[in-house]
């Protein structure tokens, strides 16, 4: 077998591209390969890519090429299957749903926990997206007994199998322990150290890095059309992950990014007609991943007041056409405690992803803010969150 791998357009990873490439010209392809790697680096784009190589399917238009499959696509081949966690309550038409975008847009977010409706005006509650062990036994472990109909493989693609239950990763081990020579898995994960190791030591293990600011903007010229300056913008802001990046509205994330500057301007002045009624637009406004989304761009601003601060150094700020309010900021808070702000942050994204309001989490946070902006302990202590809380404090 010597297919080019990589005949879909894909984004980045050199080195990951290249160690695939040598699989499939040695001609020796393994049962089981893995694909970790953060978020957004294109591992389903990859393991979809890897699969349609095996079955020989091109998207290459040379009519010299031979041993070409008649299949344009892994969606339409009988012998690659393609599983994603779902939530118990999800049924078959939903999973068909987001596997037919998956079919037109290898780097289509189609996970349930980042993306609960497809539906873009609806509201978006926390959905929990797992591989329960009835969905391994009656919808995947079948496929695992059948036959190649036109491949060289039957495929079975699993993301996210970090999500898999005990009782699920014991019985997939089985399988994976002693596979037909038919039989081929291709799995993908967030959280290696999180999997068994009995598991990713029956893999061949193909690891993608965080994509550079550069690969993230390529893509999204290349591929998606924008312009350069939108293009470079919102590679800036990506921080590696092109998958969700390739998704923002350009212009709804300079505005909120003004927003967001706005909501530390009145953190520190306390300003609380403003800030509630920045937290209640946020909250009416936007789903989880949008406000996720919006914790990011706050990161973001902070880090680049942080690096300002210390090097005055224009060139290493991401926001760099705020390098003005940024200029501003940092005269201003010149003992701010960033650092612990950014910690902040990071323990409102879990808070947001259980459902807790919003507007009371963006209004601790401003609380927060206000004292740490000024370079003083918040009056309430982390370990005491709950006296945020006005009718349990006595």
């Amino acid at each position: 077998m010597s297919i080019e791998f990589g005949n879909r357009r894909l984004v980045g990873q050199k080195r990951a591209k290249g160690q695939i490439s040598r699989i499939l010209e040695s001609e020796r392809i393994g049962h089981a390969y893995l694909f970790s790697g953060p978020k957004g680096s294109g591992k389903t784009a990859f393991a979809l890519a890897l699969a349609e190589a095996v079955n020989n399917i091109s998207h290459i238009t040379d009519l010299n090429q031979t041993n070409i499959s008649k299949y344009s696509s892994w969606f339409t081949h009988p012998d690659i299957h393609v599983f994603i966690p779902k939530p118990t309550s999800a049924d078959i038409s939903e999973l068909r749903e987001r596997l037919e975008l998956l079919a037109k847009d290898p780097y289509e977010i189609i996970s349930f926990s980042q993306r609960p409706s497809l539906d873009k005006d609806s509201g978006s509650k926390n959905l929990q997206a797992f591989y329960p062990v009835d969905y391994f036994r009656d919808d995947i472990r079948p496929v695992t007994r059948l036959r190649p109909n036109e491949g060289n493989r039957v495929i079975i693609i699993m993301t996210q199998v970090e999500t898999m239950r005990k009782e699920t990763a014991n019985a997939f081990l089985k399988i994976l322990e002693e596979p037909s020579s038919n039989l081929m898995f291709i799995l993908t994960t967030s959280s290696y150290e999180s999997l068994l190791p009995t598991i990713t030591s029956r893999c061949q293990h193909i690891p993608l890095g965080t994509l550079t600011t550069a690969d993230v903007e390529h893509g999204l010229i290349d591929i998606d059309g924008l312009n350069e300056e939108d293009a470079a913008y919102l590679a800036r802001v990506s921080n590696g992950n092109y998958a969700m990046t390739r998704f923002y509205d350009v212009d709804r994330l300079r505005s909120d990014r003004e927003t967001v500057v706005n909501f530390l301007r009145f953190s520190f002045s306390q300003d609380a007609v403003q800030l509630s009624k920045i937290a209640q637009d946020w909250q009416s406004s936007m789903n989880i991943e949008s406000l996720i989304s919006l914790t990011n761009l706050m990161e973001m601003y902070l880090r680049d007041l942080m690096v300002y601060r210390e090097t005055k150094n224009r060139s290493l700020v991401t926001n760099v056409d705020q390098i003005e309010s940024i200029s501003k900021f940092v005269s201003a808070l010149n003992d701010a405690r960033i650092e612990e702000m950014i910690q902040e942050l990071d323990a409102t994204r879990p808070m947001l992803r259980q459902n807790i309001s919003p507007k009371l989490i963006f209004t601790v946070l401003s609380l927060r803010f206000s004292a740490l902006m000024r370079g003083f302990d918040p009056e309430i202590s982390t370990n005491e969150n709950w006296k945020h809380l006005p009718a349990f404090v006595q």
